[in-house]
C-alpha cells in the first residue's frame, strides 16, 4: 500500500511539474510579430495620436456640421533609415512604403508631398522612421521600428510610435548610393535624425538635424538621381547642396566623390575624398570600407573595388598630417570563423593600413596605433564575406589625444 501511495505521489508531482513547464512556456516572453504586422501596429499607434491634431479635430467638426472642411495637411518624408548602419536599404524603403500606404488608406487629411526643398514651406509635418537591431535573448533577431511626426514650424514631435518586429526574411541590402559609398555614413545629422524619431511626443526634435532639413531634402534628391544612375544630374545637385550653409555633410561629399568616379573625373574624386577625410577627422572618427581577400591582409582582388584604395590611403595620410592628429587604427572582420583567428586577422589588417600610411608620411609612425577588434563590433553581422557585409570589414580611424 505504501508503495502504491508513493508512486501516486510521484505521479502527481510529475504532473504538476509538467503543467508548470507548459504554463511557464506559455507565459514566457512572446515573440515579436512579423515585420508587416509590426509596421501596421506602429502606423496605427501614430495615427491614433494624430487624431488630437487640428486636421482631425476639423474633420470631427465637419461631421457634426459645425464647420466646413479644413485644408489637407502636407507631409514630407525624410527617407527612413537603418540606424545600425546609417543607410537606406530595401527594408527601410519597404517600411516607408507600408507606413504611407496605411496612412493614406485610413485617413485623407494628410497630403504626402515629395521631399523637396520647394515643398518644405508647404508642408506642415515631417515624417521620419528608423529600424534598429536590438539585443534579444530570443533565437530570432529583433528590430525596433520607430516613427515620428514632427511639426515643421514649431519643431515639436507631435506623435511618436514604436513597435518590435522579427527580422525574418528582411532584405537589408543597402541602396546603390550607400553600397558604393567608401565610408560609414553615420554623422551628427544621422544621429539627430535617430534622436528625433525616438523622441516622445511633446518634445523638441533634434535641433542640429532640423536646422539642416533643407540641405537634407537636396541630398535626398541627389541620392535619388544617383540611385537611378543619372550621375551628371546627381553631381550637379550634390554641388548645389555643398554651396548651401549647412550642406557640408558626409553624405554630400561622399556623393560628389561617387559621382565624380562614375563620370571619370579622377582629380575631382580625389579632392572630394580628401574633404570626406577632413570632415571625418573633424568628427574625431572616420570608418572606411576597405575590402580584403578572405583570411588575408591583401586588398580585394577585383580592381573595380580596390583600385581607389591607394588614393584613399594617400589622402588619409595627408589629412592626418595636416590635422597633426594622433589616432588609433582599428581593424574589423566579418563574423565568420573562430573569434581568436579574427582578432589576430583584424590586428594584422590594422597594422598593414598603418604601415601603408607611414610609408606615405613617416611622421605618422609615433602618432598611430594598430588595434584589432575581430568581429566583436560587427554592424551587419551576416558573415557572408562579400560586399553585403563590407561595413564589418571596415577600418576605423579614431582621433585620440597625443601623449
Amino acid at each position: 500500500m505504501r508503495t502504491l501511495i508513493a508512486r501516486g505521489q510521484r505521479a502527481i508531482r510529475c504532473a504538476i511539474a509538467g503543467f508548470l513547464v507548459v504554463w511557464l512556456a506559455a507565459c514566457g516572453p512572446a515573440q515579436p510579430p512579423a515585420f508587416e504586422q509590426a509596421a501596421t501596429q506602429a502606423t496605427d499607434d501614430l495615427l491614433s495620436q494624430t487624431q488630437k491634431l487640428p486636421a482631425f479635430l476639423a474633420r470631427i467638426e465637419k461631421t457634426l456640421g459645425k464647420t466646413p472642411a479644413g485644408p489637407r495637411r502636407g507631409v514630407v518624408i525624410d527617407p527612413m533609415l537603418d540606424t545600425t548602419t546609417g543607410q537606406q536599404t530595401i527594408a527601410t524603403t519597404l517600411l516607408e512604403k507600408r507606413v504611407t500606404e496605411r496612412m493614406k488608406a485610413r485617413f485623407d487629411e494628410f497630403e504626402f508631398l515629395p521631399f523637396q526643398s520647394t515643398n518644405l514651406g508647404r508642408a506642415q509635418y515631417l515624417l521620419t522612421g528608423t529600424m534598429t537591431r536590438v539585443p534579444s535573448q530570443q533565437t530570432r533577431k529583433v528590430l525596433r521600428l520607430n516613427l515620428a511626426l514632427t511639426d515643421l514650424k514649431s519643431g515639436i514631435v507631435v506623435a511618436q510610435a514604436t513597435a518590435l518586429a522579427r527580422e525574418d526574411d528582411i532584405d537589408n541590402t543597402p541602396l546603390r548610393y550607400y553600397k558604393d559609398s567608401p565610408v560609414l555614413m553615420k554623422d551628427k545629422v544621422i544621429e539627430g535624425y535617430t534622436r528625433t524619431t525616438a523622441a516622445p511626443a511633446g518634445q523638441k526634435a533634434d535641433a542640429y538635424y532640423l536646422e539642416r532639413i533643407a540641405a537634407a531634402s537636396l541630398i535626398s534628391e541627389a541620392t535619388t538621381l544617383y540611385n537611378a544612375e543619372r550621375y551628371q544630374e546627381a553631381l550637379g545637385t550634390y554641388r548645389n547642396v555643398l554651396n548651401t550653409p549647412d550642406g557640408e555633410q558626409l553624405r554630400t561629399l561622399s556623393g560628389i566623390y561617387l559621382t565624380s568616379v562614375k563620370l571619370g573625373k579622377a582629380a575631382d574624386a580625389e579632392k572630394a575624398f580628401a574633404k570626406v577625410v577632413a570632415l571625418g577627422f573633424a568628427y574625431n572618427e572616420l570608418g572606411v570600407k576597405f575590402l580584403f581577400n578572405p583570411g588575408t591582409t591583401e586588398f580585394w582582388s577585383d580592381p573595380k573595388i580596390s583600385s581607389a584604395y591607394g588614393m584613399w590611403l594617400r589622402q588619409i595620410a595627408r589629412e592626418s598630417v595636416a590635422a597633426n592628429a594622433c589616432m588609433n587604427i582599428v581593424g574589423h572582420t566579418s563574423n565568420s570563423g573562430a573569434a581568436a583567428a579574427n582578432d589576430a586577422l583584424s590586428l594584422k589588417r590594422a597594422a598593414y593600413i598603418r604601415q601603408r600610411l607611414t610609408a606615405e608620411a613617416s611622421s605618422l609612425g609615433p602618432r598611430t596605433r594598430a588595434i584589432g577588434m575581430g568581429f566583436h563590433q560587427n554592424i551587419v553581422g551576416s558573415g557572408s564575406d562579400n560586399s553585403f557585409d563590407a561595413l564589418d570589414r571596415r577600418v576605423e580611424f579614431k582621433i585620440v589625444p597625443c601623449v
